[in-house]
């Protein structure tokens, strides 16, 4: 799997459980709406930078983002 894919996979859960809209996280984030979702659907490379922020934006270590294995139904 595309590390993109991974990367958005995971950005959607932790922005899911953390109860964030798109917009909400977006705007936590300063970028757009249509950046989130760019990256949720792994068309948007991500920067190391970009990494670390939304990490602090979810609360959660940078390496859950990039984690390989399925995550549980949410």
């Amino acid at each position: 799997m595309d590390i993109r894919a991974v990367f958005g996979r995971n950005l959607k859960l932790h922005r899911r459980r953390a109860g964030l809209s798109q917009a909400a996280l977006a705007a936590l984030l300063g970028i757009d709406r249509a950046h989130v979702s760019a990256m949720e659907r792994g068309r948007q490379n991500v920067t190391i930078v970009t990494l670390w922020h939304v990490s602090l934006a979810l609360n959660v270590e940078p390496a859950m983002l990039l984690e390989r294995r399925e995550p549980p139904d949410v």
